[in-house]
């Protein structure tokens, strides 16, 4: 690490949703930069005009700001083309930015040609042997040129804080095309002359980008720049060890939260997946942050579950008091009627916040929909009901009642228990019924028994 505080990017394209896999990428370098005090940018990689659009950044803005993940300082891309206009005549004049006319057919051409000759598909630098006035020709015939950048040929190494030792023979790779035919720039140019200028000591992303990093080490030397250091993360992947693909809508930011998942529940399983540490909720992001180090990543795909998201999630539901859900809760329906006693009844029955829709009907909505029930256990709701004690229920009367529902049918264990909770609650489990009918109250409980009666 460097002796200065960390500064760290995160640089979506806004051309699609958030989903876990960008998420994960910028929690570690949130985690790391405010883990030691560093700083932490947003970057909106808005490069390409057409497919970029504001409402994707706007939700990307909104998104992060609801993990918890935000920012020190941020800036858009589209805004700065002239310094990338600049940074590219620089390397034009120092003759490391060179003009190139063949065609995607001709590209593919000759890649199946070095293919089938046993030959690596590595770009021949033919468009350095043109003269001038072959390059005139090309572009009379109406080419233009899109521009590379000219590697050195030698091997680029550097010590990765999660892979350890690297090294790219740059000589195996082709020259980069840093701007295309009609004078767009791709992702590298401006996104090294953007880590120069702003200052980014570290660059933490995963590990496809490995390849890459040996021609952007070079851009940046070649800009006068100092070179980051950097972090290859392993990729996520499924729990069936398939790709997560960009834009697989159940797993975007957007499609979780409004499915209940709270945000503390996905960090908190993205910051621990593929580490040494135990998957577990943790209480804040700054715990979360603390506990960070490169050390703990290991070499494998990490795998994303969500039967593990839910565990997790239900966990820190649990764990949530009356105060702070309340105003969640008021939300739903029935809601605004919840009390403290409701929400420790049920809370250690919910997966998320929103599942506590249920037990706001049962306990404060009007008839339910009443469970099927064969003539033999209509029959026993009729003999519950008529041994149904008079007054309002305490804490005694469910065990009470059921003793007598007991001696009077000679039913017991399941057969007793499951007729009697379907009935009051409409649920086949859920919260102690000891506590459930205290909440649902003896006129709904002896109202839902006699319409269920035969």
């Amino acid at each position: 690490m460097t002796a200065q505080p960390p500064k760290v990017r995160f640089a979506p394209s806004p051309t699609g949703k958030l989903h876990v896999g960008n998420v994960r990428t910028c929690l570690l370098n949130w985690l790391f930069a405010k883990g030691q005090g560093g700083i932490f940018v947003l970057r909106i990689d808005d490069t390409d005009l057409e497919r970029s659009t504001k409402a994707n950044e706007d939700q990307i803005r909104e998104d992060l700001t609801w993990l918890g993940l935000e920012w020190d300082e941020t800036f858009k891309q589209s805004e700065r083309f002239a310094r990338y206009a600049e940074a590219a005549e620089g390397l034009k004049k120092a003759g490391l930015l060179y003009p190139a006319y063949e065609t995607a057919d001709e590209l593919e051409r000759r890649r199946k040609i070095a293919l089938s000759r046993g030959k690596p598909p590595v770009y021949d630098r033919a468009a350095l042997a043109l003269s001038e006035a072959e390059r005139k020709a090309l572009e009379a015939e109406g080419r233009k040129p899109h521009w590379r950048f000219k590697l050195s040929g030698g091997a680029v190494t550097w010590n990765d804080l999660v892979r350890g030792p690297q090294s790219i023979d740059t000589s195996s790779v082709s020259d980069p095309v840093l701007i295309r035919e009609d004078g767009s720039f791709l992702y590298t140019l401006p996104s090294v002359v953007d880590d120069v200028d702003s200052k980014i000591t570290h660059i933490v992303r995963g590990e496809d980008h490995v390849t890459n990093s040996g021609a952007q080490i070079e851009i940046f030397r070649a800009l006068g720049g100092p070179v980051p250091e950097m972090a290859h993360t392993p990729l996520l992947i499924g729990a069936d060890g398939q790709g997560l693909s960009k834009r697989l809508g159940s797993l975007s930011v957007e499609q979780l939260r409004e499915d209940g998942v709270e945000p503390l529940a996905i960090c908190s399983l993205l910051a621990k997946l593929g580490t040494s540490d135990a998957v577990e909720a943790r209480e804040s992001l700054m715990q979360l942050a603390s506990e960070f180090a490169f050390s703990k990543i290991g070499r494998a795909p990490a795998r994303f579950d969500e039967q593990e998201l839910g565990h997790l999630n239900a966990h820190i539901v649990h764990a949530m008091d009356f105060d702070t859900v309340k105003p969640r809760l008021a939300k739903l329906a029935y809601g605004e009627n919840a009390t403290s006693e409701f929400w420790d009844v049920v809370r250690g029955n919910l997966t998320t916040v929103s599942d506590a829709q249920v037990w706001l009907m049962v306990v404060y909505g009007g008839g339910l929909e009443g469970p099927e029930l064969t003539p033999e256990d209509q029959a026993f709701i009729g003999q519950a009901a008529a041994v149904f004690p008079e007054g309002e229920v305490g804490p005694t009367t469910w065990h009470d009642w059921t003793e007598a529902v007991k001696a009077a049918t000679g039913r017991k264990g399941k057969q007793l228990y499951a007729p009697l909770r379907r009935v009051l609650t409409d649920q086949e489990r859920g919260p102690e019924m000891d506590k459930m009918l205290m909440l649902i109250g003896a006129k709904k409980a002896r109202d839902r028994l006699v319409e269920a009666a035969p």
